[in-house]
C-alpha cells in the first residue's frame, strides 16, 4: 500500500522504533564498537605515550655516549702528543751531549788557563808536624784547632794599631810613680772581686790608651782606673760587678754620675774599640808550645804582672812582652832557651827578645817598694806556688842565653 507523500509511515502499535543515534544496551553489546577520540577533553592535561618516553631515553643515552667518546679521543691525542715531545727532547738531549763532548774535546786540546792567585792573607798556612801544637785538640771544637794559628797571627797584626809611646810628657799632673800605684791598686781590686786575669790586663791597657790621648788631673786618676776596670769587666766577665761596687772600692770619693760620665768619655776617646791584644793571651799560647807546667806558667805570669807597673815597658808589644816573660821563666826553671817551636809560633828570635828581657831583668832585680806590695804578696801565696819567693835567674846565665851562638 502506497504511503502518502510527505508523511512518514506510522509505526505499528505496540512496536517501538529506536531513534537514530540512540544506543541501547543491546546495540552497545552486539553492534560494532565506536572509535574513541585520541584528543583529550577540553582543558584536560595531555598524556605522553610510552613510545615517546622510550625515544627520549635513547636520545639521552646517545648524547652521553658521544660526550665520553669525545673525551676519550682528546685523552688519546694528548698522550700521543706528549710521547712525541718526549722523543724529540731525548733526541735533542743526545745531540746536545754529542756537541758538548765535541766542545770538551776541543777544550782539552786547548791549554788550560791557570786559576787566579789566592791572596796571601787567604792562603792556609802549612804547619810542620813538629810545630803543630793544636793537633791534639783536633776533636775539640771549642779549642778551634783549625784557626788557632791564624787567630794569634791576626792578634799580632792588630797590635800595630795599638802601639803606645811614653805619654807622661803630655800629662803634667801625673808621673810614672802615680801610675804604678794605680796599677798596684787595680791588682787588689782584681783579687777582691775575683776577676779574670784578662780583666786586669785589659783595664791597665784601657787606662794607658786613654791617658795617652786625654790629659787629666791627678785627682781623677783613680776614677779613670776604676772606670777602666768596669769596662774591662763588662768585656771579659760573665757576671761583672755593678757600678755601686766600684763606687764602694773608691771609698765613695766619686759620685755615680761621675763614674758613668767617665765611662762614656773613655769609650768616645777610644772610638769604642777596646778589643786590644793583651800580653796574657800570648803568654798562655806560647806556654802551650813548650808544654810548660803550671809552676812555670805561674812564674811567667808573675813576671808579666810585675811588668804592668813599669812605664818603660808600656811601649812594648804585648806579644813581645809575653815572650820575654816566658823566656825568663824558662831560664829560671832551667828548661832551656827560646826553642824553634816558640820561634815559629811567636815570630820572634832570641835577638828580638834581648832588649825587652834586659829591661825586665832590671825591673825585677830592683829592691821591692813598700808602696807596691799587691803583686808580690799575691804570688807569694800557696795558690800561686809561692813563685814570688823564687830566686831570679843569674845575670851571667841570662847574657849567655841571649848571646848569639
Amino acid at each position: 500500500m502506497p504511503f502518502p507523500v510527505g508523511k512518514k509511515p506510522a509505526a505499528p502499535a505496540g512496536s517501538r522504533i529506536p531513534k537514530l543515534g540512540s544506543i541501547t544496551d543491546e546495540n552497545q553489546d552486539e553492534g560494532p564498537q565506536v572509535k574513541r577520540s585520541s584528543s583529550p577533553p577540553k582543558g584536560a592535561p595531555k598524556k605522553r605515550t610510552a613510545f615517546i618516553d622510550i625515544t627520549n631515553v635513547r636520545i639521552y643515552f646517545c648524547v652521553f655516549l658521544l660526550f665520553w667518546m669525545f673525551l676519550l679521543v682528546i685523552f688519546i691525542f694528548s698522550l700521543c702528543r706528549s710521547s712525541s715531545v718526549s722523543s724529540e727532547d731525548t733526541t735533542t738531549s743526545e745531540e746536545e751531549k754529542e756537541e758538548s763532548s765535541k766542545d770538551e774535546g776541543v777544550k782539552e786540546a786547548e791549554p788550560a788557563e791557570s786559576p787566579p792567585p789566592v791572596p796571601a792573607h787567604l792562603k792556609k798556612q802549612l804547619i810542620p808536624a813538629e810545630f803543630d801544637i793544636d793537633c791534639e785538640n783536633s776533636e775539640d771544637c771549642y779549642m778551634c784547632p783549625e784557626y788557632a794559628k791564624d787567630i794569634f797571627d791576626y792578634l799580632r797584626h792588630r797590635e800595630e794599631k795599638f802601639m803606645l809611646s811614653d805619654y807622661m810628657q803630655t800629662q803634667p799632673s801625673l808621673n810614672p810613680e802615680m801610675r804604678s800605684i794605680l796599677v798596684d791598686w787595680l791588682v787588689e781590686v782584681q783579687e777582691n772581686f775575683e776577676l779574670y786575669h784578662e780583666t786586669l790586663y785589659l783595664a791597665v791597657t784601657i787606662t794607658d790608651h786613654f791617658l795617652s790621648k786625654c790629659p787629666i788631673h791627678k785627682e781623677t786618676l783613680q776614677l779613670v782606673g776604676s772606670t777602666a776596670m768596669l769596662l774591662a769587666s763588662k768585656f771579659e766577665e760573665r757576671s761583672p760587678p755593678c757600678v755601686d761596687d766600684f763606687l764602694y772600692i773608691c771609698d765613695d770619693a766619686y759620685k755615680r754620675e761621675e763614674l758613668i760620665a767617665m765611662e762614656a768619655n773613655i769609650l768616645q776617646t777610644l772610638s769604642f774599640d777596646i778589643s786590644i791584644p793583651i800580653p796574657y793571651r800570648f803568654l798562655r799560647r806560647y806556654a802551650k808550645c813548650v808544654s810548660a807546667n803550671m809552676d812555670t806558667l805561674t812564674l811567667a805570669r808573675y813576671y808579666c804582672e810585675m811588668s804592668l807597673m813599669e812605664m818603660e815597658l808600656v811601649t812594648q808589644r804585648g806579644s813581645l812582652l809575653a815572650s820575654s816573660c816566658l823566656f825568663m821563666a824558662l831560664l829560671s826553671k832551667q828548661l832551656g832557651g827560646w826553642s824553634p817551636v816558640l820561634q815559629f809560633h811567636s815570630g820572634y828570635r832570641t835577638s828580638d827578645l834581648a832588649p825587652v828581657v834586659r829591661k825586665l831583668f832590671v825591673a825585677l832585680s830592683a829592691p821591692p817598694d813598700d808602696k807596691l806590695k799587691a803583686v808580690r804578696s799575691k804570688y807569694s801565696h800557696k795558690v800561686f806556688f809561692e813563685v814570688a819567693n823564687l830566686p831570679l835567674v843569674n845575670e851571667d846565665q841570662l847574657e849567655e842565653a841571649l848571646s848569639p851562638p
